[in-house]
């Protein structure tokens, strides 16, 4: 089922007009038309052929608004300035003389062949009664708000009251049938689980550069916002961003996904005009449970996401707790500014531009400093800048300063508490970032990555077992954490090799993938494979666990005096920049073992215990470190591994 399937779309001489979609097209080219121009042409359209007053004409585009006649002939004439003429010469659109406009030309409608969507659609909207055409001799007429389609002229104009009043009776029965399956609860889905919902980034119509940013951030906000209901997975932003400005085919994207619903939209902004489309679609029943249009002034697009996830809410027939009411109140933007700074900052990050995304996050709370989200994001943004970029300390500290505000400001915060803890766990807090983790799974226990931060956390601590659980608990509510998240390290640490190569992404071109499957096969003893994994790891993306792999691939070559230069030279950027980041600094004490550089292995293993990942049973068992057992210090920091190892379990389980 294609998403043009279930819009309506009109076609006239050379156009096409697509009402949902909101464009018209001449021979494959896009036409553009402000706001105003396009719902004043659309009513003429959908006029059927008949004159419509300038007053029902104001009204309709203008609703409960009061304008002067001049607007809507300057509409008018910015439609006849995109149309042009007809074949004979005359204009699309008609003035009739003290009554009104006409559009003049013959139209045909076409409307998507899917029954269940469209019979859902009908419920929602006005009716729709098909009858016999032809095409060619003029436009249908119109009955209160039952249209004869598509547009043209009925054929047998002579058809009986009775079959009229048959074929009433049939669409009435079709509706009520629809609405009471309607009315019945939304199942969740196949035995009772929650169900499973990706928000698409919202089409730019307009395909302005400067309003482009609403596609991505507009989602991602809805996103967040549904993230603290239980009864609903939502996929994350990294899912879907790569469907940005894209045509879609729903059914692909479900299976893509693993999900049973979506919300697609679109938006066009015209100056300080601008309208939102949205629409909720149940890809198990092929139904579109909600679909809404949303006009407003710019300045009020902060509105937008807390109106869609109440859509959605309703649209689900979702029961949310008090808790859960009380959280989606939390978090709303309050000045127009700082929103849209917020929202750029969003779309900046999603394309990995971190530092451009810390600056539109630093002016959002400049204007707003309660804006407790956006100090959130601003946090985030300084973690991937220190995570990524080979950032320092003092990324980490502006990040959990800004972790600390959001929290100040909204101590519930889930984003701000999983990414917070995310930090902390490279930081050597990693007994501060469990509690973090586990606060957010009492408020929803079906947050997918909050399980595998936890998983993350605990294969720190060696708690290799309780580890596995989560991340495949993770996986279980949500297939995607393996394609977007690190890998179940867990799996290596305790020595099941194949089973952690049969949980890795099957992505040659993601180099964390390659450099992880690499570090498999060298345990495997499969040293050629693995040389050629961490040499094209380090190929895709020159940073620092790929570094870390070139030298494992000079170690397999016997290249000794390259890989320790390598290595050094890693530890002298790591020192400028002030990188703690204890799990790399380990497999620098691999790197180096593997090289015959006993001091430099066992100093970098002590940074590394010391700098918090204690994983015991790991260290003790690591056989890329066989090189250094003898050493009377790697005992000592055996010693201190333990006793975290311990404390740690004792204090959690």
């Amino acid at each position: 089922m294609k998403s043009e399937e279930i819009k309506r779309v009109y076609e006239f001489g050379p156009f096409r007009i697509d009402g949902e979609d909101r464009t018209l097209w001449r021979a494959g080219e896009q036409i553009p038309l402000t706001i105003k121009a396009f719902d004043t042409l659309l009513v003429l359209i959908e006029g059927a052929g008949r004159v419509i007053a300038k007053e029902e004409l104001m009204e309709k585009v203008w609703p409960g608004s009061f304008v002067e006649e001049n607007n809507l002939a300057q509409q008018i004439s910015a439609i006849r300035k995109a149309l042009g003429e007809t074949e004979s010469g005359a204009p699309y659109v008609e003035t009739i003389p003290k009554r009104g406009y006409r559009f003049s030309a013959a139209t045909r409608a076409i409307y998507g062949e899917t029954a269940g969507l469209v019979i859902k659609e009908q419920i929602r909207g006005r009716l729709v009664v098909e009858e016999e055409i032809d095409d060619t001799t003029g436009p249908a007429k119109t009955v209160g708000e039952k249209k004869l389609l598509p547009l043209g002229q009925v054929r047998n104009r002579k058809r009986s009251a009775i079959a009229v009043i048959i074929a009433a009776m049939v669409v009435g029965l079709a509706v009520l049938a629809v609405f009471i399956y309607v009315k019945r609860p939304l199942k969740p889905g196949p035995s009772n689980q929650p169900r499973a919902l990706a928000i698409l980034p919202f089409r730019n119509l307009k395909q302005d550069p400067d309003s482009d940013f609403l596609g991505i951030s507009l989602a991602d906000a809805i996103i967040t916002k549904l993230g603290y209901v239980s009864t609903v997975i939502v996929r994350p932003s990294s899912y879907v961003e790569k469907y940005r400005n894209r045509e879609i085919d729903p059914q692909k994207i479900a299976t893509d996904l693993n999900v049973n619903t979506l919300l697609t939209g679109s938006f066009i902004r015209d100056g300080d005009e601008l309208r939102v489309n949205a629409q909720l679609v149940d890809l198990e029943s092929n139904q579109i449970l909600w679909r809404n249009s949303m006009d407003m002034k710019y300045e009020k697009v902060l509105t937008v996401e807390d109106r869609v996830a109440h859509e959605v809410i309703d649209g689900l027939s979702l029961q949310l707790s008090p808790l859960e009411n009380q959280h989606l109140a939390l978090d709303a933007p309050r000045d127009p500014m700082a929103y849209e700074y917020y929202l750029r900052g969003i779309d900046l990050y999603s394309r990995n531009e971190f530092g451009l995304a810390i600056e539109m996050f630093r002016k959002s709370v400049g204007i707003d400093p309660s804006y407790a989200l956006a100090w959130a994001h601003l946090g985030t943004a300084y973690t991937a800048t220190a995570a990524f970029r080979f950032g320092g300390k003092e990324d980490y500290q502006h990040a959990l300063a800004a972790y600390r505000q959001a929290l100040q400001l909204n101590p519930q915060q889930m984003e701000a508490r999983i990414f917070m803890a995310n930090m902390l766990i490279d930081t050597n807090e990693i007994v501060r970032a469990v509690p973090l983790l586990r606060d957010v799974l009492n408020t929803n226990p079906n947050y997918a990555l909050a399980h595998w931060e936890l998983g993350y956390a605990y294969r720190f601590a060696g708690v290799l077992d309780e580890s596995i659980r989560e991340c495949e608990r993770a996986r279980a509510l949500d297939p995607q954490v393996k394609l977007h998240s690190s890998a179940l390290n867990s799996y290596l640490y305790r020595g099941q090799y194949d089973q952690f190569l049969n949980s890795l992404p099957r992505d040659d071109n993601v180099a964390f993938v390659v450099f992880y499957r690499g570090l498999a096969r060298l345990y495997l003893k499969d040293e050629a494979s693995a040389a050629t994994d961490f040499d094209h790891a380090y190929e895709l993306d020159p940073s620092l666990y790929t570094e870390i792999g070139k030298a494992f691939s000079h170690a397999i070559r016997h290249e000794n005096s390259k890989g320790l230069e390598l290595l050094q030279a890693i530890e002298i950027k790591m020192k400028q920049r002030g990188v703690t980041e204890a799990e790399a600094m380990y497999k620098l004490a691999q790197a180096y073992a593997l090289l015959n550089d006993k001091p430099a292995a066992v100093r970098m293993l002590d940074q590394s215990v010391k700098g918090g990942f204690f994983c015991y049973p790991y260290l003790k068992d690591d056989p890329l470190l066989a090189g250094v057992r003898d050493d009377p210090q790697y005992l000592q920091i055996l010693e201190s591994a333990r006793r975290s190892h311990e404390d740690f379990t004792r204090a959690f389980f």
